[in-house]
C-alpha cells in the first residue's frame, strides 16, 4: 500500500521550470529573459504549439517579427485547425514580406466562410491580379524588356499562376542571362511545379559564376550533396555559355578518368571563351599527353603568350623551357590550382571553400603575403574574427605597402573584440555660447573579455569646463561636475545597439579637494541608418541615442536623456553630414535644469587629415524647459561647437 501513490504519479511536465521562469520574467516586462526561457521550453517540449505561440508574442514585442514568424509557422504545423493562430501567421507573412504564404493561407480560411480572411485575401490578391493583367496586355502589345517579362512573373508567382510564372522568368533570363538572380526564380518555381530536374539544372547553373548573392540563394535550394554529371549536363543544356559550370565539369570528368570527356568540355571554352587560360592549359596538357603535340602547340603558344606566368612557368616546365623569373621547372600544379580556386569561390560566394583553397596555397608558399590578407578577409566574413586576426597579423608585416596597411587596418579593427583585454578612449570637448565655456568630457576604459556576455572594467572619467565653476543654479551640474571619477563596473554586450552598465568608484571634485562615492548604472541605445560619415557613398542617413542613468552623487536621481539627428550625408574625400537636431532630456525628481527639449540645424564633418574616428561638430540649437519657473526665462539659444575623438587599443 506504501506504493499506490507513485502508481498513478504523472511524469512532471519537463518544461514546466522553464515556463514558470517565461511567465514571471514576463510579468516583469524583463522580455530578453522570458525569450530565453521560452527556448528551453521548446527545446523541453518541441510538440507543444502553445509554447511557440508564447514565444512568438513576447518576440512580437521585442520588433522581432521575422522571428515571430517563424514560430507561428511551427505551431500552425503542430494545430492546423486553429484558425485565430493560422490568422496571425498570415498577418505577420504579409508584414514580413512573404505575400505568397500569407495570401494562401488567406485563401484557405476564406472558403471557411471568414470574414476577416475574405477581406485580407483580397487586398492582396486584387493589385496582383490588376497587375497581372496590365503586364500581359503590354506584352501582347509588343514589349519585350526584362522588366516587362521579370515583373509579370513575379506577380504570377505571387498568384501561384506557376506556369505563367515559369514562362515569363525564363524568357526574362533568356533577355539578360548574366541576371542569375532569375534563374533561382525559376528554378524555385520549377520546384513548385515538381519539374524537379528541371529546378536542379536551373539551380545548379545559378550557383556557378555570376552573381554571389544569387549564388548562395541557390545553393540553399539545391540538394546537400555534390551534383552529379547528367546534372551538369542538364544545367549546360539550358545555360550553355556558364563558363565554370562547364570547366567544373571537366575537371570533375578527369576526376572520374574519363579525359576524352574531359577534353570535349575544355575544348569548347577554349573555342568559346580564348580568354581562359586555365582551360587552354589544361586542354593542352591533355592533348600532349596522348601524343597531339601538334594540336597542343597553338594552345601551349596562347598560354605562353598570355599574362598569367605561373600558368606559363607549368608549360614551360612541361616543354623544358628555361622558366622566366628565375623561377626552377615545377609541373606541380598544387598552387596555382589552389589559389584560382580560391578566387573563384570567393567570386562565387564559397567562403568556406575559398578559406580551404587558400590554406593550400599558403602551405606551398608561406611567404605570399597576399594568400595571407584574403584568408583574413575569408574567415572575417565567416564571422571567425579570432582567425581573421591572426591572419591579418600576418598579412600586415607585408613589405608591400598596400597589402600591409590594409592588413594593419583590419587588424586593429579586429583586435579590439577579439582581444582579452582592451582600452577605449574618447574625449568630446564642447563650446557653448549660451554659457560662454567651454566643457571637456571624456573617459578611458580598460575592459576584459570573459567569454561570457558582459565584460568587466576599470574606468577613469573627466567632467570640467575651463571657468571652474562649482554646481549651482547659474551653471548646472549636468553640465559640468568639475571632477576625476575612477570606478570599476561591468558592461553588457550590445544587443541590437542596446547595452546596459553599472559602476561603483569614487568621484574627487579637482577644484575643493572633495571626495565622495559615486554609484552609477544606466543603459544605452544607440543606432544609426543610411550614409554615415564612414560611408563610402552620399545619402540620406538618421542616428538615435538614447541613455537612461542613475547617478548616486546627485540625490539619487535618474536621468534619460536622447539625441536624434536626421539628414544627409555629402562629399567623398571631406565627409560633411548636414542634420536636423531633435534632443530631449528628462529626470525623474522633475528639477528644471534636467527637464528640456532642443531643436535646430546642425553640422559634422570629418577631414582627410584627420584621424578616421575624429569629427567636428557645429550645432545651432533653440531650447525650451518643460517645468515652467517665473524667474527664469523659458527659452533659450545655444551655439555649440565639440570635437569627438575616440580610439581603442
Amino acid at each position: 500500500m506504501l506504493f499506490a501513490p507513485l502508481a498513478g504519479a504523472q511524469p512532471r511536465d519537463p518544461a514546466f521550470e522553464p515556463l514558470a521562469r517565461a511567465y514571471d520574467s514576463l510579468r516583469a516586462r524583463e522580455y530578453d529573459a522570458a525569450i530565453a526561457a521560452f527556448r528551453k521550453a521548446v527545446e523541453a517540449s518541441p510538440e507543444r504549439a502553445d509554447i511557440r505561440k508564447d514565444l512568438a508574442y513576447t518576440y512580437l514585442k521585442i520588433g522581432e517579427n521575422e522571428l515571430a514568424r517563424d514560430q507561428l509557422r511551427q505551431a500552425l504545423r503542430l494545430t492546423p485547425g486553429d484558425t485565430p493562430l493560422a490568422l496571425d501567421y498570415a498577418f505577420l507573412c504579409y508584414e514580413t514580406k512573404e505575400p505568397v504564404e500569407a495570401r494562401r493561407i488567406f485563401d484557405r480560411l476564406r472558403r471557411t466562410g471568414n470574414p476577416l480572411a475574405e477581406q485580407a485575401f483580397q487586398n492582396i490578391d486584387a493589385p496582383v491580379a490588376a497587375g497581372i493583367e496590365r503586364w500581359r496586355k503590354a506584352i501582347e502589345l509588343g514589349a519585350d524588356h526584362f522588366s516587362d517579362h521579370f515583373e509579370l512573373a513575379t506577380l504570377a508567382e505571387q498568384r501561384d499562376e506557376l506556369d505563367l510564372a515559369a514562362e515569363h522568368y525564363e524568357k526574362a533570363w533568356r533577355i539578360l542571362p548574366d541576371r542569375r538572380s532569375v534563374l533561382v526564380a525559376l528554378g524555385r518555381v520549377w520546384r513548385q511545379l515538381h519539374r524537379l530536374d528541371d529546378a536542379n539544372a536551373a539551380l545548379l547553373a545559378a550557383s556557378r559564376g555570376g552573381e554571389p548573392r544569387a549564388a548562395e540563394m541557390a545553393r540553399e535550394l539545391l540538394p546537400d550533396r555534390y551534383p552529379f554529371v547528367p546534372e551538369f549536363r542538364a544545367a549546360l543544356q539550358l545555360d550553355p555559355a556558364n563558363i565554370d559550370l562547364r570547366r567544373e565539369l571537366g575537371f570533375l570528368l578527369l576526376r572520374m578518368d574519363q579525359p576524352l570527356e574531359a577534353e570535349n568540355e575544355f575544348r569548347t571554352i577554349a573555342d568559346t571563351a580564348p580568354e581562359d587560360l586555365l582551360s587552354a592549359t589544361q586542354l593542352a596538357f591533355l592533348l600532349y599527353a596522348r601524343g597531339d603535340a601538334a594540336g597542343a602547340q597553338p594552345l601551349f603558344d596562347r598560354v605562353l603568350a598570355g599574362n598569367d606566368e605561373e600558368l606559363a612557368n607549368r608549360v614551360r616546365a612541361v616543354l623544358r623551357l628555361q622558366q622566366t623569373l628565375g623561377a626552377a621547372p615545377d609541373p606541380r600544379p598544387p598552387v596555382v590550382d589552389a589559389k584560382l580556386m580560391a578566387e573563384r569561390s570567393i567570386r562565387a560566394g564559397f567562403m568556406k571553400d575559398a578559406a580551404r583553397y587558400l590554406l593550400i596555397a599558403h602551405e606551398a608558399e608561406p611567404g605570399d603575403f597576399t594568400v595571407m590578407l584574403q584568408l583574413g578577409w575569408s574567415y572575417n566574413i565567416l564571422r571567425q574574427d579570432a582567425e581573421a586576426a591572426r591572419w591579418f597579423d600576418r598579412a600586415r608585416h607585408s613589405p608591400d605597402p598596400r597589402i600591409a596597411s590594409e592588413a594593419r587596418r583590419a587588424w586593429r579593427n579586429l583586435r579590439a573584440g577579439a582581444a582579452r583585454v582592451r582600452t577605449t578612449a574618447w574625449f568630446f570637448p564642447i563650446f557653448s555660447t549660451r554659457w560662454h565655456d567651454l566643457f571637456s568630457y571624456s573617459q578611458i576604459k580598460t575592459d576584459l573579455r570573459t567569454g561570457l556576455p558582459f565584460r568587466p572594467y576599470a574606468s577613469l572619467r573627466f567632467i570640467g569646463d575651463t571657468r571652474r565653476t562649482i554646481a549651482g543654479p547659474v551653471s548646472p551640474q549636468y553640465l559640468s561636475e568639475s571632477s576625476l571619477i575612477l570606478g570599476v563596473g561591468i558592461a553588457t554586450a550590445s544587443w541590437h545597439g542596446l547595452m546596459g552598465w553599472a559602476e561603483a568608484g569614487s568621484a574627487m571634485n579637482y577644484l575643493t579637494g572633495h571626495k565622495l562615492p559615486d554609484y552609477r548604472a544606466g543603459a544605452s541605445f544607440a543606432r544609426s541608418w543610411g550614409a554615415t560619415l564612414a560611408s563610402e557613398r552620399p545619402g540620406l542617413f538618421a542616428a538615435a541615442t538614447a541613455d537612461a542613468v542613475f547617478l548616486s552623487r546627485f540625490g539619487n536621481d535618474s536621468l534619460v536623456y536622447s539625441q536624434t539627428r536626421a539628414g544627409y550625408t555629402a562629399g567623398s574625400a571631406l565627409r560633411v553630414q548636414f542634420y536636423w537636431n531633435l534632443n530631449l532630456t528628462l529626470d525623474s525628481k522633475r528639477q528644471r535644469w534636467a527637464n528640456f527639449i532642443e531643436v535646430g540645424p546642425g553640422i559634422r564633418f570629418r577631414a582627410p587629415m584627420l584621424p578616421p574616428s575624429m569629427f567636428i561638430t557645429v550645432d545651432l540649437l533653440s531650447g525650451a524647459y518643460l517645468i515652467r519657473d517665473l524667474t527664469q526665462p523659458l527659452r533659450f539659444r545655444d551655439l555649440r561647437l565639440g570635437v569627438w575623438y575616440a580610439f581603442t587599443r
